[in-house]
């Protein structure tokens, strides 16, 4: 088994002891490339890191078989929202009944948004991202879907994460929701979420967020006051244990298990990169560190 790919044992065991060979004549054994050590294991049923200054692959594990993605999903929305023309990270959206009814149906994560204040656009992307709220996902949705009613509003924000997806050329990748509780059809691959993060990364507002390890918003209240939310704390773990961790954001749901989407940059270098379906909320943060581990073996 290859990077835990089923199927091509065989083949792998040759190219390995051809490698291994090829050394041994040269007499090399002791100067192999750091590119040589072995892969880690990770529980996750996906995995994929990359070379964020080129776009190489370091490691691939499953890179391209397309799983659930979870709260990962929540990336792609901010991305769009973050992607539309002239926009004002200051605008006020005011908080709805219906994603409060929302969040409570689907038992989701929520950021405890107060029906009835007024939360900008910034804020809705914190809560978005640092506690992975649900209620703020369809607040964004609301606010930058077109359409005269809130379900095609929905539909139509949908409509610009796939468009965006197909435009970053993640062809394995489809999306039915705004936050990752899908309808049977919301799925990505380990290497397409991977370049979706990567180019999120490139927005400074989106880089500042996620790496933010809590934030206290502010909101406005019905009445005009202000309410001082009690502090979104993120969700990913990695910031503040792993270093160099800069982002980018966790998942989970029964169908996609424990995902995280990680980033980390050391002496100037970045690596990028994808779990998926992994076992535990723990496992996936060692799934990962261990991946970037690897990365940055691997960049010497």
């Amino acid at each position: 088994m290859i990077n835990g790919i089923p199927g091509i044992r065989l083949r792998g065991a040759a190219v390995v002891a051809v490698t291994t060979g090829a050394v041994l004549a040269g007499g090399a054994l002791a100067t192999a490339p750091a590119q040589a050590a072995a892969a880690p294991a990770i529980a996750a049923k996906g995995g994929f890191v990359m070379n964020d200054a080129n776009g190489s692959a370091l490691y691939t594990k499953a890179a391209d078989t397309k799983l659930s993605t979870g709260s990962t999903t929540k990336i792609m929305t901010a991305k769009v929202v973050l992607s539309q023309p002239k926009l004002n990270l200051d605008r006020k959206v005011t908080i709805q009944m219906a994603y409060s009814d929302y969040i409570v149906s689907k038992n989701a994560s929520s950021a405890r948004l107060i029906v009835g204040d007024k939360v900008t656009v910034r804020q809705l992307l914190y809560g978005l991202m640092l506690p992975s709220g649900c209620d703020a996902a369809y607040a964004l949705a609301d606010a930058y879907g077109t359409g005269s009613t809130r379900a095609a509003r929905v539909k139509s924000f949908i409509g610009k994460m796939n468009t965006t997806a197909k435009g970053l050329g993640m062809k394995n990748t489809h999306f039915d929701s705004f936050d990752g509780i899908g309808n049977g059809t919301n799925y990505s691959t380990p290497r397409d979420l991977t370049k979706l993060a990567s180019s999120a990364m490139k927005n400074p507002t989106f880089r500042t967020i996620v790496k933010t390890r809590s934030y206290t918003a502010k909101t406005t209240t019905k009445t005009g006051g202000t309410r001082t939310m009690a502090a979104w704390s993120n969700t990913n773990t990695l910031l503040g244990s792993y270093r160099g961790a800069t982002g980018v954001k966790t998942g989970s749901g029964p169908a996609a298990k424990y995902c995280l989407v990680f980033a980390a940059t050391r002496n100037g270098r970045t690596v990028i990169g994808t779990v998926l379906a992994s076992s535990s909320a723990t496992q996936r943060g060692k799934d990962a560190t261990r991946l970037m581990d690897h990365g940055f073996a691997r960049l010497g």
